[in-house]
C-alpha cells in the first residue's frame, strides 16, 4: 500500500484518546501544511477540527498496517512507514513530530483505544471476503422460496441424510482448519477420476458437518483412499458390504475431540461421525460413485454413512500406526476396507490362551468359515479383554504369532462339499494346510468402553492385489 509522505494518523470517533487529540490534529496540520494525512475507522467527518478525514471505515489501510490501537501515528518516507507511535504520550508526539509544545492545554498520557480490526467480528468477516476470493467452485443460486435442505436433497448431494449448506462463509472459516492453498489438488477421486482441490473437500466437510480442526483428518482420509493400493474405485464397484473404515491416530484425537471409549465405533461423537461422513460424500459428490450407480453393493451396510473412530492409544500395545511403522506423535489415519462390525462374547475367559481361542474360531467365521487368504478382518479389541493379556504379559508380538498358528486351517475341512456345504476351496488344495488370512491380512486395533467383555471383528473386503490394502497416511496441516 502506498501512503502520502509526511506524518499519517489513524483515529475514530468512539476513542475518548482520539477525540482529546483533535486540537492537536489541527494544530500538525497548521505546523505541516498538506504533509499530515489523517484517516477515520468510524466517522469520516470526524475529527470537525482538521474538516474530516480520508475513509477508511472498510478498514483497508488500517488492516494493511496491521494496527492494534488507536491513535496510531506515522511517518512516511517514499511512500513507506520510518517510524510508528500509539497512544497519546506528549513527550512522544512532540519528539516525533518535532512541534514544540504539542497540546500544551492536554493531559500529558493517555492510553489509546482498540483499533476496529481487532474487533473479533470485524476480522472474521474480512477473513472471509478475503478467502472468498480464493474460492473457484461453482455456485449454485437457489430460489427465494426454495428450502436449502430440500434443494440439496433433490439435486442429488446428499448420502440420504441432511447435510449442511456449504455457503461460502462457511467454506472460507472451513479452509481455515489447514495451511493448504484451496486450489491444491487433493487426489483424483474415482469413479469419475476428478481431480479434487482442498476447497472441494472443504465443501463437503462442511456439509458433513465437521468443524475447521477436522479437516486435516479428512485431507489425510481422501489421499489414503485414492491411492491404487486402496483401490476406492474397486471398493465401490464390488457387490459385497464393505466401504471405508478409518482409524485414526496420534494426538490429535483428543486436540479434536475423537471418541476411542464407550461407543467409539457408534454415533454420539461430531469427530468420529462426520470425518468418515465428509469422506464418503466426497467420493459421491466429487468422484461420483453414487449407490445404484457404480455403487453397487447387493445390501450395504450402515457403515457406509460413516465409519471412523480413534485408537485408545494408552494401553499396554502398541497402537496400530507405530505397528505399521510410524512414531507414537505422529497423526495418521488408516483405510480399511471394510463391512459391518460382528460381535466377540467372551465373558468367562482369564487366560490368554483361552481367550485367543475364542478370537481365532469368530475371526475364522469371516466372510464363510471355509474360505482362506480370501478376506482380510480388523480385530477390535476392547479394554476388559486387553487387560486378559496384560495381566499375563503377552506382547502385541506374541499374540499375532499365538492367534496365526490357531487360524492354520487344515484344508480338508475347508474343501467344497465338506461338512454339506457346498462353498469351499477346491479339492486339489485338501492337502494343504492354509492360512485364514495373508500376511498383514489381519489389523488390530484398540477402542471400547471398559465394561462388557466383548470385542469385535470388522470383515475385509477382497485382500491383496485382488481387491484391497490396508493404507495408512500421516497428515499434514
Amino acid at each position: 500500500m502506498q501512503l502520502t509522505d509526511g506524518i499519517v494518523a489513524i483515529v475514530k470517533r468512539d476513542c475518548p484518546t482520539c477525540t482529546l487529540l483533535a486540537p492537536v490534529l489541527a494544530e500538525l496540520r497548521a505546523s505541516y501544511p498538506g504533509a499530515v494525512t489523517v484517516y477515520s475507522q468510524d466517522d469520516p467527518s470526524f475529527p470537525e477540527s482538521i474538516g474530516g478525514a480520508l475513509d477508511d471505515r472498510e478498514l483497508e489501510v488500517s488492516f494493511a498496517l496491521e494496527l492494534d490501537t488507536v491513535p496510531t501515528l506515522l511517518r512516511v518516507e517514499d511512500g513507506k512507514e520510518v517510524a510508528r507511535i500509539v497512544g497519546w504520550s506528549q513527550p512522544e508526539w512532540i519528539e516525533f513530530t518535532g512541534v514544540d509544545a504539542l497540546g500544551a492545554n492536554l493531559p500529558p498520557y493517555r492510553p489509546g483505544c482498540g483499533s476496529r480490526t481487532q474487533d473479533p467480528a470485524i476480522a472474521a468477516a474480512r477473513a472471509t471476503r478475503e478467502g472468498e476470493r480464493d474460492l473457484r467452485a461453482r455456485r449454485v443460486d437457489l430460489g427465494d422460496e426454495e428450502d436449502d435442505a430440500e434443494a440439496m436433497f433433490a439435486r442429488g448431494w446428499s448420502d440420504g441424510l441432511p447435510v449442511v449448506p456449504p455457503t461460502p462463509a462457511r467454506v472460507v472459516r472451513m479452509l481455515a482448519g489447514t495451511t493448504r492453498g484451496a486450489q491444491d489438488i487433493v487426489a483424483v477421486i474415482p469413479p469419475d477420476l476428478v481431480e479434487c482441490t482442498v476447497e472441494k473437500v472443504a465443501i463437503n466437510a462442511v456439509m458433513a458437518g465437521c468443524l475447521p480442526e477436522y479437516l486435516p483428518v479428512v485431507l489425510a482420509a481422501v489421499e489414503a483412499a485414492c491411492t491404487d493400493d486402496f483401490n476406492m474405485h474397486g471398493l465401490l464397484a464390488t457387490t459385497w458390504f464393505s466401504g471405508p473404515v478409518i482409524v485414526v491416530n496420534g494426538p490429535i484425537t483428543r486436540a479434536i475431540g475423537m471418541n476411542s471409549g464407550i461407543n467409539a465405533l457408534g454415533p454420539g461423537n461430531r469427530a468420529n461421525a462426520t470425518i468418515g461422513r465428509a469422506l464418503q460424500l466426497v467420493i459421491r459428490n466429487v468422484g461420483g460413485g453414487r449407490p445404484g450407480e457404480v455403487d453397487r453393493a447387493t445390501l450395504g451396510q450402515p457403515g457406509k454413512y460413516t465409519c471412523c473412530f480413534a485408537e485408545h492409544e494408552d494401553a499396554f500395545w502398541e497402537p496400530m500406526h507405530v505397528e505399521r511403522g510410524y512414531q507414537a506423535s505422529q497423526n495418521t489415519v488408516t483405510l480399511f476396507a471394510g463391512e459391518g462390525v460382528r460381535g466377540i462374547v467372551d465373558q468367562i475367559s482369564r487366560t490368554p490362551e483361552s481367550l485367543t481361542r475364542s478370537f481365532a474360531a469368530c475371526l475364522r467365521t469371516t466372510a464363510h468359515p471355509k474360505l482362506p487368504l480370501a478376506f482380510d478382518a480388523m480385530l477390535v479389541i476392547t479394554p476388559d479383554h486387553l487387560r486378559v493379556y496384560e495381566e499375563a504379559g503377552w506382547s502385541k508380538a506374541r499374540f499375532r504369532e499365538e492367534i496365526g498358528a490357531l487360524l492354520q486351517i487344515d484344508g480338508r475341512e475347508m474343501v467344497r462339499g465338506a461338512s454339506g456345504i457346498e462353498e469351499g476351496i477346491p479339492e486339489s488344495l485338501a492337502e494343504l494346510t492354509l492360512p485364514k488370512f495373508r500376511d498383514g491380512g489381519m489389523l488390530i486395533a484398540h477402542a471400547g468402553g471398559g465394561a462388557g467383555l466383548f470385542s469385535g471383528i470388522i470383515g475385509g473386503w477382497a485382500s491383496g492385489k485382488m481387491g484391497s490394502e490396508p493404507v495408512t497416511r500421516e497428515l499434514r496441516s
